[in-house]
């Protein structure tokens, strides 16, 4: 069977990139399709284990990383991209617009991966993207868009939610069934570590929807000491507000990760995750986690047992927290265990078993 992936963009390796990087050792594509690739090659061979794998991009590559300022047009490019007639599955990894390429034969299947709440900056009410005044100005583009993005939903034939948090999601807003398969976390990569020492930590890509603005203000207001480790547009920024208790450390690889995480005495995440994959790469070092109690971190970590949570995007919840995940003595053994779950293994197992499913239903 000759098989093909399409993702929204290749740009760094992150969460999404886990996944895609899963995928592609399962079902070695042949083919990968994304609107713009802008990836570096040691970030490639880390997503790509098939060597040999033709990627082919839309017109938007032309803008190299400026391609984000024609957001309005990914809908279109997406539709324009060409599947070659040959490939029996397609298998898209969509937080954006992926879902939407279409089929060039009746006889292939699109299975749709849906990594997050598709085109966020469309559906969210909150204008972290905009702003009240210029999404007030560009509210009817905006709404042509979200008639694209329901419409583009129901291309593939079969859709996968990361998370019941992203199912529901589904359900609201395109009115269409998925299936639940959490998303793969290498929790062999990230050791149990028992001896913990006196700092939070948060690692993150620093963009405005993961809130570490948040955990910066509330950081500015105690003595106690955090690690930030990610980069993105907000670093800078971020840096500039934050007082001497906070250390920035620039992502590089999972290790360095690793090494700050596991021994950190509580992983903070003020954002409204999908599913949240640092976090249980947290759990799976046995460092709890602090966390908003909205999105897929509410099916991850266990109130008291395995983290605390706060129940608002607020400086001041972030700080009662800390307050009350000092007064816990949390079993690091149990919340190692509770991750596990989560596993890279059981992520490929179910992935395998559902596509061997939907082969025998269509020949059916």
């Amino acid at each position: 069977m000759k098989k093909a992936i399409a993702v929204d963009w290749l740009e760094k390796y992150g969460g999404a990139e886990r996944v895609i990087s899963s995928l592609t050792k399962i079902f070695q594509f042949e083919t990968c399709y994304t609107l713009v690739n802008i990836m570096s090659n040691e970030d490639q061979k880390l997503v790509f284990s098939n060597k040999k794998i033709k990627i082919k991009k839309s017109l938007l590559q032309l803008f190299k990383s400026k391609f984000r300022y024609f957001f309005f047009f990914f809908p279109f490019f997406i539709k324009k991209i060409k599947v070659d007639k040959g490939v029996e599955l397609i298998l898209s990894s969509s937080f954006s617009v992926a879902k939407g390429i279409k089929k060039s034969s009746v006889n292939q299947i699109h299975v749709s991966y849906i990594q997050a709440r598709n085109q966020r900056y469309l559906w969210d009410d909150e204008d972290i993207y905009f702003g009240k005044k210029i999404r007030f100005l560009i509210s009817p583009i905006l709404d042509f868009l979200k008639k694209r993005d329901i419409k583009q939903a129901s291309n593939p034939d079969y859709l996968i939610a990361n998370s019941r948090f992203v199912q529901k999601w589904i359900k609201e807003t395109y009115k269409l069934d998925s299936e639940i398969i959490y998303p793969p976390v290498d929790v062999d990569s990230f050791k149990l570590q028992r001896n913990k020492e006196n700092y939070f930590v948060t690692a993150c890509r620093l963009e405005p929807y993961k809130r570490v603005d948040l955990i910066v203000q509330a950081f500015n207001k105690t003595d106690e000491n955090l690690i930030i480790i990610g980069s993105g547009s907000q670093y800078n920024y971020l840096r500039r507000i934050a007082s001497k208790n906070i250390k920035f450390i620039e992502y590089s690889n999972s290790s360095v990760v690793y090494n700050y995480v596991s021994q950190a005495k509580a992983f903070i995440h003020a954002g409204i995750e999908d599913f949240g994959i640092a976090p249980v790469e947290a759990q799976a070092c046995g460092t709890p986690v602090i966390a908003i109690k909205k999105g897929g971190l509410e099916e991850t970590v266990i109130e008291n047992k395995t983290g605390v949570f706060f129940e608002k995007q607020d400086p001041n919840a972030i700080l009662e927290a800390m307050n009350r995940f000092n007064k816990i003595d949390f079993d690091y053994e149990f919340i190692r265990n509770q991750s596990l779950k989560y596993s890279t293994t059981n992520f490929e197992l179910k992935i395998k078993k559902f596509i061997k499913s939907i082969g025998k239903n269509d020949k059916s």
